[in-house]
């Protein structure tokens, strides 16, 4: 009869050595399907090149993940100089369209800062536009911090 526990209780701690690690291999699936990359990208400079150079990196990062179909999201944060990037005035308007809508819906954003608006407008005596493809955000610096903060890589071009 002993012998008879004594196998049963062998059996049972063997297979309960064995839940963990199917548990472990199903929680490491499922946590590479969830994984959501996310990447902010710092444009502080009212220079084309940097702009092209943060389209660039946008463009890359999210036609990389495209193609191994793991979810992504990019966020191009603008203030100072960098905000002419999302004026009406832009160099690369037609290339943030493009992005924003056409090649990867839902995937980008685009965000500018207010602070940076409302100096502008202040120097310059006027209001100014900003891209429809962009939104205010109450402080780019402020924006790029929380994004860290959260988890968001930081990329600046």
């Amino acid at each position: 009869m002993r012998s008879l526990f004594r196998l049963l209780a062998i059996t049972a701690l063997m297979s309960m050595s064995l839940i963990p690690a199917s548990f472990a291999g199903n929680a490491k699936a499922t946590e590479n399907i969830a994984k959501m990359h996310r990447v902010a990208i710092q444009v502080d400079q009212n220079d084309p090149a940097v702009m092209n150079l943060a389209l660039n990196n946008a463009t890359n990062i999210l036609e990389h993940y495209r193609t191994t179909g793991e979810p992504v999201e990019v966020n191009i944060v603008t203030y100072g100089p960098g905000l002419h990037m999302l004026r009406d005035t832009s160099p690369v308007q037609d290339r943030i369209k493009q992005l924003k809508d056409l090649a990867f819906p839902g995937k980008i954003r685009f965000s500018a800062c207010n602070n940076t608006k409302q100096a502008m407008e202040k120097r310059e005596g006027q209001s100014i536009a900003i891209l429809p493809e962009a939104r205010l955000v109450p402080s780019g610096v402020v924006t790029l911090m929380e994004l860290q903060e959260k988890g968001w890589s930081y990329v600046r071009p």
